[in-house]
């Protein structure tokens, strides 16, 4: 199958008016100088507005890569932690995030993250991320996620599991988005579900060709089974060598 390259999507202007706040937007154009662009390499189409992109992280490397690059109207999921007060961030980006995940000094990364906190605090706010829990406030989740679907924007889930950091071959997802998946087809929300692969190294994006919601639940699949499908297709993508040259703009 024949793959389409995007080096340097274009920002519609539709994107930046609904998205962004005009001070977000200039943040965004000043880390535009530091962050490279991304190759973006769709195997089946680029996602459609109403869609869910399942990825990879690689820190914020994947996260920023979409935001500054994907030119799409889109909304992500988050930790709490960091969508509250500067003390509860700082601990999470200190003891879980910092050291737990990227296995930084616990001392360093608390030095770090005097200054490291409220800048990430700064883009939470500017990105209006939908906060996810792992007790019954996740409700809260599934029930904005479907207001997202409602208003045809794609809502990007980072499902892996990153207990012992984010690793080039995941381990496995969680079952979160599954979910969400079934409260989508409830509501009448039979969207594409595009699993996508980030290569920090290459700075390329692959995306898998989209399956509706439909067809992933249709199987049959316990839940367990089908986040491992959807991990197991996540690495397949992380293992394709694809050359960066010719792409088309």
């Amino acid at each position: 199958m024949c793959a389409k390259m995007v080096q340097h999507p274009e920002i519609s202007a539709d994107y930046v008016e609904y998205r962004r706040k005009k001070w977000f937007l200039n943040v965004e154009n000043i880390t535009r100088w530091f962050i490279k662009p991304t190759q973006f390499i769709y195997l089946g189409g680029k996602p459609t507005k109403q869609s869910i992109i399942l990825s990879n992280h690689e820190g914020t490397s994947a996260p920023l890569a979409l935001e500054l690059y994907s030119g799409l109207p889109i909304r992500f999921w988050g930790a709490a932690d960091m969508n509250k007060n500067f003390k509860t961030a700082y601990r999470y980006q200190t003891e879980t995030y910092y050291h737990g995940k990227k296995h930084w000094n616990l001392h360093l990364a608390r030095l770090f993250c005097l200054l490291a906190t409220p800048l990430t605090r700064m883009f939470y706010i500017g990105l209006d991320l939908l906060s996810t829990h792992k007790d019954v406030r996740f409700k809260m989740t599934l029930k904005q996620s479907l207001e997202v679907m409602a208003q045809e924007h794609t809502l990007v889930i980072f499902p892996e599991n990153s207990e012992k950091g984010y690793l080039k071959e995941l381990e496995g997802f969680h079952q979160g988005a599954l979910m969400l998946f079934e409260q989508c087809l409830r509501k009448g929300y039979d969207v594409p579900v595009y699993v996508a692969y980030y290569k920090k190294d290459t700075k390329q994006y692959i995306f898998a060709a989209p399956q509706q919601i439909s067809q992933l639940l249709g199987q049959g699949l316990s839940r367990a089974e089908l986040a491992q499908q959807l991990c197991d297709r996540c690495n397949e993508l992380g293992r394709m060598e694809i050359e960066k040259e010719r792409a088309a703009l």
